[in-house]
C-alpha cells in the first residue's frame, strides 16, 4: 500500500498519468456518494464513465514498450535534428564541456552564439575543453574517443588545437556578451551542453562517451529539463560547476 501511494505521489509530482488519476478519483467519489442514495446526477456519472473509457482506449493506442526513458534518451542524430540556432532563441547563458568541442563549435553554431546570446550585455558563454598540455590525460582520452570508434572521421589532438585557436579568436570579438573558456586535466567520460541552466525553462544535454561506439553519432544522449527531473537536472548542472572550478584558464596570447 505504501509503495502504491509513493508511486502515485511520484507520478503526480512528475505530472505523469494525471488524467487517469483524476478520472479514478472522480469514479471513487461517485461510487461512495452512490452508497448514500441517488445523490449524484446521471449526467455526471456518465461523464466519468465515458472519460474513463476514453483514457483506456487512448492507452491502448500507445506504442508497446514506450516509457519515460524513451522521451529522454537518444543518440546524437536526435540532438542534431533540432537546429542549434533554434535552441538558442531567447537564451542568455550557455555552458559547454566537451573533450574538443570541435563539432559543436562549428562556424554556423558560433555565429548563432554570437548573434543570439553574446549580442546581449547579459549573454554568457562558458566553455571547457581538455588541457592540451596534459600529455598522459590526452593520450588516454584519445584511446577512448579515437581508438574505440569503428569509423572515426577526426582525431582528438588536432581537433582540440583547432578549437583553442578558434576560442582565442572568439575572445577578441567586439561583442556585448562575455566569453569565458578553460581547460580540464582529464576526460570524465561525457560531454555536456546547458542552455539557460539557471532558468526555469533551461535545458541540459549530456552525451556519454561509452567504451566503444560504431561512430560518434551513436553515443547516447540524455536531454533534461527541470520538469523531467529537478534532482537530476540539478545534478548535471552541478557537474559542470565542478568541472569549471577544477579547470584552469589558458594563455590567450
Amino acid at each position: 500500500m505504501r509503495r502504491t501511494i509513493r508511486r502515485i505521489g511520484h507520478d503526480l509530482k512528475s505530472r505523469r498519468h494525471v488524467e487517469a488519476y483524476v478520472v479514478a478519483a472522480l469514479a471513487l467519489f461517485f461510487a461512495v456518494v452512490s452508497l448514500a442514495g441517488d445523490i449524484a446526477p446521471d449526467g455526471a456519472r456518465w461523464a466519468v464513465l465515458l472519460g474513463g473509457v476514453g483514457i483506456l482506449v487512448y492507452r491502448v493506442t500507445l506504442p508497446e514498450g514506450s516509457s519515460a526513458a524513451d522521451d529522454l534518451l537518444h543518440d546524437r542524430t536526435t540532438f542534431e535534428s533540432v537546429p542549434f540556432a533554434s535552441r538558442l532563441e531567447g537564451a542568455r547563458e550557455v555552458w559547454i564541456f566537451a573533450p574538443s568541442a570541435v563539432n559543436l563549435l562549428s562556424p554556423q553554431h558560433c555565429d548563432a552564439l554570437r548573434s543570439k546570446v553574446l549580442c546581449h550585455s547579459t549573454g554568457v558563454l562558458r566553455i571547457v575543453v581538455l588541457d592540451p598540455t596534459r600529455a598522459e590525460s590526452l593520450l588516454l582520452a584519445s584511446r577512448q574517443l579515437d581508438d574505440s570508434v569503428d569509423y572515426p572521421v577526426q582525431t582528438l589532438e588536432p581537433s582540440l588545437n583547432t578549437t583553442l585557436r578558434q576560442l582565442r579568436l572568439m575572445s577578441r570579438w567586439p561583442i556585448s556578451g562575455n566569453i569565458q573558456y578553460r581547460v580540464l586535466g582529464y576526460n570524465p567520460g561525457f560531454s555536456l551542453v546547458a542552455i539557460d541552466p539557471g532558468a526555469r525553462h533551461g535545458t541540459i544535454i549530456v552525451e556519454f562517451h561509452g567504451f566503444h561506439n560504431e561512430a560518434t553519432t551513436s553515443r547516447m544522449h540524455l536531454e533534461l529539463t527541470r520538469h523531467d527531473s529537478h534532482h537530476w537536472y540539478s545534478y548535471w548542472a552541478d557537474q559542470f560547476d565542478h568541472i569549471w572550478h577544477a579547470s584552469r584558464d589558458v594563455d590567450r596570447a
